[in-house]
């Protein structure tokens, strides 16, 4: 069965808003494309502004029933929404790769990934808890509670097109807010496959809405969102410089904002490393979805006593990693996303190679595959002046950078804007205490490349954004918080 075939009893291409699946109301429609192929798959909704304040309404209309509804009563809903999601993991899995490129294992785990964020919020949701505060006068009561912040505005990002929405549609609605939604123009079916399982679940009409927008047209929808009052909160995973965007628009109307944004991680290698597993970490950490993710390491710092020694390790594994197409069960790497980032790759590789540096292995284009695919690369002798270490390349390309000691490790991992992810290997217990400290990062990986739990807090620091998705601290981002006063009790 192709993949088409298996995605097709989810696929959807119309906007979902108010319990039903709509055209644009401009009639407008654009492509999704298969980044194996470069062939369209569907032509889905290309909304604007008319499409979003309808899904603004949707949401405000729904907002006072959804958040009256008891906690334990949410929680069931998403409960059966994760298991809806569970019992259709191939056919998400099958959108996903069709419209990402990703490998179907990879694509079949990003759907667990996923389901587990819907899980964990729905137990989360019947842990909201309050506060009472110790009396300060005779017949005053005070106390705090945690209310739903109102309608929620999550735009997501085409790198993980189930697991972002679904990091961020579930704590909304387990906190009792409602939700207008975007997906990425280059990953929208997954998302939009991903609402019609809420809506079977027993979400609410309105509770969740869901719009589709082209590059063209995505700025007039969320313009709208931006500018309506009534939209209390923005989540946005994406590029740094869409992410200050929306932060200088939303405050107009002062609305809180989650932003999980570029980023420009370092990984490191001490002498005192245990190599295999440094080199096994990399590969999870770095070539994951073709190296398309935000936390994986852009820059790779390996201290000169091990230098040689793990660079020909990590090329004799890079080097096996089968590139090809979703389709066949044996690919490890798929395409890149679109011509774009292909190109930007290739641009990160000639500059580091005019700039001194190495290819050791790859770093080409696989034109014979696809018009989408480039080689997992290792690149020698990288050094600071390379466009690649100040922009991520967001690709399969690892570049090896040579220290001395620890603290030119540091300094040089610091030495960015960015502080997402970090990474490092070492057995010394002293020097692990040392980096945990000094390491600029929200999330830091000690000897370990798999970072992303729905338990654990993700987010950045610096111009990686602000504000945390997953674990207990994920829920107080879509909640407000009010204190009583109570008066005349004596």
């Amino acid at each position: 069965m192709t993949l088409e075939e298996q995605a097709t009893a989810l696929m959807r291409a119309d906007n979902f808003i108010g319990g039903q699946w709509l055209p644009a109301q401009s009639g407008r429609r654009f492509p999704v494309t298969n980044p194996a192929t470069g062939k369209p798959i569907v032509e889905v909704a290309d909304s604007g502004a008319a499409d979003a304040r309808a899904a603004t309404n949707a949401a405000a209309r729904a907002l006072p029933q959804w958040r009256a509804r008891l906690p334990k009563e949410r929680a069931a809903v998403l409960h059966r929404w994760h298991a809806l999601i569970v019992e259709h993991q191939d056919a998400l899995a099958a959108l996903i790769s069709l419209e990402q490129g990703k490998p179907l294992a990879e694509a079949r785990g990003e759907v667990g990934y996923g389901a587990s964020y819907v899980a964990w919020f729905a137990d989360e949701a019947t842990r909201i808890y309050g506060d009472l505060i110790p009396q300060q006068q005779r017949g005053k009561r005070m106390s705090v509670v945690k209310e739903p912040i109102g309608i929620v505005a999550a735009i997501t990002p085409w790198n993980f097109p189930l697991a972002m929405i679904a990091r961020k549609i579930a704590p909304a609605l387990a906190a009792g807010c409602t939700v207008v939604a975007k997906p990425a123009e280059d990953t929208p079916l997954t998302a939009l496959a991903l609402v019609h399982l809420a809506h079977e679940a027993g979400v609410p009409d309105g509770a969740l809405n869901l719009i589709v927008a082209s590059r063209k047209s995505t700025l007039e929808a969320v313009a709208d969102w931006l500018a309506d009052g009534r939209v209390r909160k923005i989540t946005f995973t994406g590029s740094t410089p869409v992410g200050k965007y929306l932060a200088r628009e939303a405050a107009g109307t002062l609305k809180k904002l989650s932003l999980e944004l570029g980023g420009n991680a370092p990984f490191i290698v001490f002498d005192d490393a245990d190599l295999d597993a440094a080199v096994t970490g990399l590969l999870a950490a770095k070539f994951r979805n073709g190296g398309q993710t935000c936390v994986c390491p852009n820059r790779v710092y390996v201290q000169s006593g091990v230098y040689e020694r793990f660079a020909q390790m990590l090329c004799e594994r890079v080097a096996a990693l089968r590139v090809g197409p979703a389709s066949n069960p044996a690919s490890q790497i798929g395409p890149m996303i679109n011509a774009r980032a292909v190109d930007k790759i290739a641009r990160h590789v000639d500059d580091a190679v005019a700039h001194g540096a190495t290819v050791l292995t790859g770093g080409k284009r696989l034109a014979e595959l696809g018009p989408n695919y480039f080689a997992p690369t290792v690149l020698g002798d990288a050094d600071s002046t390379m466009a690649l270490c100040c922009e991520e390349t967001f690709g399969p390309v690892a570049p090896l950078f040579r220290f001395d000691t620890e603290q030119q490790a540091i300094d040089a991992s610091n030495d960015t804007p960015f502080g997402l992810a970090s990474y490092f290997y070492s057995q010394d217990l002293r020097r692990i205490e040392r980096m945990s400290r000094s390491l600029e990062a929200g999330i830091v990986g000690i000897n370990e490349g798999a970072l992303a739990s729905e338990a654990a807090p993700f987010g950045g620091v610096k111009e990686s954004g602000y504000g945390r998705e997953g674990s207990r601290y994920g829920l107080d981002d879509y909640l407000s918080i009010k204190y009583l006063c109570q008066g005349g009790l004596e």
